[in-house]
């Protein structure tokens, strides 16, 4: 396994283990119902974590592919 894709590996799995907690703590608010701005900033980072973790799984399945 090269270093690239050990550290895409490490990067996915940071990203999605801290995209879940946050969106585990984002349901559980009661607030959901009256979403303000906060809320919405926070949606926003969970979806970046996760679109980060997608592209660093992509990155690592393709750097395997190439050798």
């Amino acid at each position: 396994m090269t270093n690239t894709r050990r550290s895409s590996m490490r990067i996915f799995f940071f990203l999605a283990i801290f995209g879940v907690m946050s969106l585990l703590a984002m349901l559980d608010r009661p607030s959901l119902q009256n979403v303000r701005a906060v809320d919405i900033v926070h949606l926003i980072g969970t979806g970046m974590c996760f679109g980060a973790a997608i592209v660093a799984l992509v990155t690592g399945l393709r750097s395997r592919d190439s050798q």
